[in-house]
């Protein structure tokens, strides 16, 4: 089981159990219970996890899912990835972590893609259902799709071709980032029927979402040990 840390200003959920270290993301939950679930996984599989929390402690422990959508559409990209910087120097410079990657799901899905652009110390990306629509949000300072190209680790991306936030012909756009990077290795795993948010277990009645999930997972985690080892 994970602790809850103070880092700065911030504070962050920590499962905490050697050299290779990751940073998570969240999806729109926030730090809630599925989250902690990833990160405790990670920490049982010998990754040390450490939990970004985009909503100062509002999660859906605590908040209905319209209360995390508004507080999301006054996101500001620049604060949050200087908050992933802070969180990535903990993870190297105090917990001692000699390689760290990045993994996020949907909004943290596309930070995730815009920090490994901007922070070549990343080990790896790993973006589920990144949200990185072309058709950027208001308060959206930088274009995912373009600045994935950027990006000079291994990246893995999990897409759904059901995701109604993110169209197929922007995945596309986003997989020719990618492959047009000089450096990096680009893995995709693609599920045809299955949903944005497909690796939430409250997306699980949905049997396509369940098993692109199974499937998904345990390739993901692989390839985490194996760029963090």
């Amino acid at each position: 089981m994970g602790v809850t840390v103070q880092v700065g200003d911030q504070e962050a959920y920590l499962a905490r159990v050697g050299r290779a270290g990751m940073l998570l993301l969240p999806m729109i939950t926030g730090i809630g219970e599925q989250i902690r679930e990833w990160a405790d996984e990670l920490a049982a599989a010998g990754i040390t996890a450490l939990v970004w929390d985009p909503f100062k402690g509002k999660s859906t422990d605590n908040s209905t899912h319209d209360e995390l959508a508004a507080l999301l559409r006054q996101k500001d990209d620049d604060e949050a990835l200087a908050e992933q910087r802070a969180l990535l120097d903990y993870l190297t410079d105090d917990l001692g972590c000699t390689k760290a990657g990045v993994i996020g799901w949907c909004l943290g899905g596309r930070f995730a893609l815009l920090l490994g652009a901007r922070d070549h110390r990343l080990a790896n990306v790993v973006a589920f259902h990144p949200t990185s629509p072309s058709e950027h949000h208001e308060q959206h300072t930088y274009d995912t799709i373009s600045d994935a190209a950027g990006i000079i680790a291994p990246v893995l991306v999990s897409y759904p071709s059901a995701d109604v936030l993110v169209p197929n012909a922007d995945f596309e756009a986003l997989q020719t980032a990618l492959q047009s990077r000089p450096a990096g290795a680009t893995f995709t795993q693609y599920f045809p029927g299955a949903e944005h948010g497909f690796s939430d277990k409250a997306r699980h009645a949905n049997e396509t979402n369940a098993a692109a999930f199974r499937l998904a997972w345990p390739q993901a985690l692989a390839f985490m040990k194996t760029t963090t080892s």
